[in-house]
């Protein structure tokens, strides 16, 4: 396999940008927060040949003082863009995911807002269940390699600390509601009408949220669909029994009423985890409905829900990646439409 993109430029920022930064920006240096993190499939070290079509290449991410002026931040990189080479290990500094100067500078307080929705990390329940779980991912993938002041390795930290116990459950239950009532259910409503697309459409629901429960049982954060599925496989509980029952329902030649009974499977399994965690009490088997299907899981949502505080019970977790998309669309309101279409690789037909 070639070497991790990170490893790359971590070699590059100890040996070429951070003696520039120490000598000519030592104060900023000292309070700023420098690594590699953030969005792209290389942050997650899943990167293939097909995601380096774009943004891909050496960059240091640098979270400075909030309230340091553009101005100086120009000068910084005007500084390291006449001092740096146009290469680094034969890799152009000039075309990656930072053009220039191959660092990326932005105050930390701005960062944390466009990830999380917040300029620090959650404080309260309703701040944890306000935030897109993939968007935690951005905020605690790749390495940090220099963080004197400390400040976002502790938002990182607490982060990796996993959810609050009422949080994670509420969690818990929110999705057993839409794999169970949105996903599974009508699925079955699908196939019973003959309506295909409904039926797919509930299908790939039912897919994605069954996944996303086990990253859940395993207190391990999920990340964006793209690589959900890889990353499921690593899971250390659960995935090696649900994986032949998904990857069997997702074969062209898997009758529907198959791939039905591979999700009641899989919500038995489920079931089965959430039991041995304390999530819900014992509880008999049920039978399946002729035209219900099997809504197991709606059964464990309200049991957990009955068990939540009052400060989480009535709150919904926020699955849309909400902060992300504000500051994508004013990023695309400015951006020129041709560096646009540069990166989204459209070429115009002469």
């Amino acid at each position: 396999m070639p070497e991790s993109i990170i490893s790359i430029s971590r070699r590059f920022f100890e040996s070429q940008v951070l003696p520039i930064l120490e000598s000519k920006f030592p104060e900023l240096t000292g309070q700023s927060a420098i690594g590699f993190f953030g969005y792209g499939s290389e942050c997650l070290e899943m990167d293939d040949e097909f995601s380096r079509d774009h943004h891909f290449g050496i960059r240091v991410d640098m979270l400075v003082p909030d309230g340091t002026s553009p101005g100086r931040l120009s000068e910084m990189l005007e500084t390291l863009s006449s001092d740096l080479p146009e290469n680094f290990e034969g890799i152009s500094l000039r075309s990656g995911h930072v053009k220039g100067a191959g660092v990326s500078p932005e105050s930390l307080e701005i960062f944390l807002t466009r990830m999380l929705g917040y300029p620090r990390a959650p404080e309260t329940h309703q701040e944890w269940l306000n935030i897109a779980e993939v968007d935690i991912i951005h905020v605690i993938n790749g390495e940090v390699w220099h963080d004197p002041g400390g400040r976002f390795t502790q938002a990182r930290e607490t982060l990796q600390g996993y959810y609050p116990d009422p949080v994670w459950k509420r969690r818990i239950a929110h999705w057993c509601r839409y794999y169970s009532g949105m996903g599974l259910y009508m699925m079955k409503r699908g196939i019973l009408r003959k309506n295909w697309v409904y039926a797919m459409t509930s299908f790939g629901r039912t897919l994605e949220l069954s996944m996303e429960l086990a990253f859940l049982l395993n207190r391990t954060y999920f990340p964006y669909d793209k690589w959900l599925y890889p990353m499921f496989r690593r899971l250390p509980e659960l995935a090696d029994e649900m994986d032949p029952l998904i990857s069997r329902s997702v074969e062209p030649d898997c009758p529907w009423d198959e791939r039905f009974e591979n999700f009641c499977k899989v919500s038995d399994i489920l079931d089965k985890k959430m039991v041995s965690l304390g999530l819900v009490p014992q509880h008999p088997q049920f039978s399946r409905s002729e035209t219900s299907g099997y809504r197991l899981l709606e059964h464990n949502y309200t049991m957990i829900t009955k068990s939540l505080p009052e400060d989480v019970r009535s709150v919904v977790p926020l699955r849309e990646q909400v902060a992300l998309e504000e500051f994508h669309t004013a990023y695309v309101a400015d951006i020129d439409i041709d560096e646009w279409d540069a990166i989204l690789n459209l070429t115009r037909v002469k």
